[in-house]
């Protein structure tokens, strides 16, 4: 298994384009903590590699709660290490590549309201806001401690560090960074210089991304009109200018138009995040030279089963004729596969692949499709291990 590299707005693996089709599972380190529940990380392997998938997206981080890997700033639980350690291992015995990230934006398994807390308790004047995680130096510091225990990590089952892992495709710097303190993005942009110099310093082997959601601000006014909202003008964040450093390697947006436009129609949404896929293609041939993963988008469960076969086929299709024609969109990553039982877990996203089986053959047909655009000897077929479907590289109906 080789690095994935970068030319361009393409990725390659041994000078073979690399197209992703992927999932999000973020819980699969909490999971691989307990040897009873360890079944569940490759029960969600074999579902992901049975519909053909080649990348998750989970977490390289859990602060101070259950099964913490960081139990207070620069002090980490072995086991809970071991469990990454077992992911990682699974996930390439099924040829399935990681993208890593390394802390969240959001209060969910700790994130920057738990450095903020760390921080606050040792006497550092860190002020109302959490996200004074994105300027303090005592919580940068913090930061910068965890990215190096992970990166420079040796794995306890293979004795490679993590630095050294072709089966890490990349890591991601925070999933969601906003900044709301500071909506010109001064704050955010400086911190994302920083900490990218910073992992680049400690590993250059691995392609690196922010994290991002992909909303605009004002120092890309002419792309304005294509947030979902004009409160999205306000976060921070700006795709454009966050993504342009020669630090960060490619660019991510995630996508949900029934959260982001709940008042419209479900034909309305549709449109809207067509537009949202497109905007951003094009930007990011354009304007970053770089490509474009998805690395999150869905529609809610209770949603009809068609409208959301019709947004993932939506998804799909602009991301094979984007592959097709050697465009910027490097393919997409649902959210998110969760395994039966894992409630704890779910959320108004999360799909049970054995419950789900029209979903589960629109994924595995696209993961066919690009597996024959890309590689001629390859058998148009792709076995569901769990339920012992097939899905077959027919056009994707709905």
């Amino acid at each position: 298994m080789g690095f994935v590299r970068r030319d361009g707005t393409q990725f390659f693996v041994d000078d073979r384009p690399f197209y992703i089709n992927g999932w999000n599972s973020y819980w699969m380190m909490s999971e691989g903590v307990e040897w009873l529940s360890r079944s569940n990380v490759r029960s969600i392997l074999d579902d992901g590699a049975g519909m053909g998938l080649n990348l998750v997206r989970t977490w390289a981080f859990n602060d101070a709660g259950y099964h913490a890997l960081q139990r207070s700033p620069g002090h980490y639980d072995e086991d809970v290490f071991k469990a990454l350690d077992y992911v990682i291992v699974e996930a390439r015995r099924r040829n399935i590549r990681l993208l890593l990230s390394l802390t969240n934006n959001l209060e969910a398994f700790g994130g920057k309201g738990q450095y903020v807390y760390w921080a606050r308790q040792a006497n550092a004047d860190v002020g109302y806001s959490n996200d004074t995680f994105f300027s303090d130096p005592t919580i940068k510091d913090y930061y910068k401690s965890h990215v190096k225990k992970i990166l420079t990590r040796v794995n306890s089952i293979t004795g490679v560090a993590y630095k050294d892992e072709p089966a890490i495709f990349a890591w991601e710097l925070m999933n969601e960074p906003r900044c709301i303190i500071d909506p010109s993005g001064n704050t955010l942009q400086t911190w994302i210089e920083e900490m990218s110099v910073y992992v680049k310093s400690l590993d250059s082997k691995h392609l690196l991304t922010v994290g991002l959601e992909g909303f605009y601000n004002s120092w890309s006014p002419d792309s304005l009109v294509a947030n979902p909202g004009h409160w999205a003008d306000f976060l921070g964040s700006d795709f454009i200018r966050n993504h342009l450093l020669s630090t960060i390697d490619f660019a991510s947006i995630h996508a949900y138009p029934d959260i982001w436009m709940p008042e419209v129609s479900f034909e309305e949404q549709l449109k809207g995040f067509s537009k949202w896929v497109d905007t951003h293609v094009q930007d990011g041939a354009l304007r970053l030279q770089k490509p474009v993963l998805v690395t999150e988008f869905g529609l809610k469960t209770k949603s009809s089963t068609r409208h959301r076969l019709e947004l993932l086929k939506a998804m799909y299709d602009a991301a094979f004729d984007s592959a097709r024609n050697g465009e910027a969109c490097a393919g997409a990553m649902l959210w998110q596969l969760l395994e039966e039982g894992l409630d704890e877990y779910g959320d108004d996203y999360a799909i049970v692949p054995r419950d789900e089986p029209q979903v589960t053959e629109l994924v595995g047909a696209h993961s066919c499709r690009l597996e024959k655009l890309f590689h001629s000897n390859f058998t148009a077929a792709v076995t569901h291990r769990k339920n012992k479907q097939v899905s077959t590289c027919e056009p994707l109906l709905v």
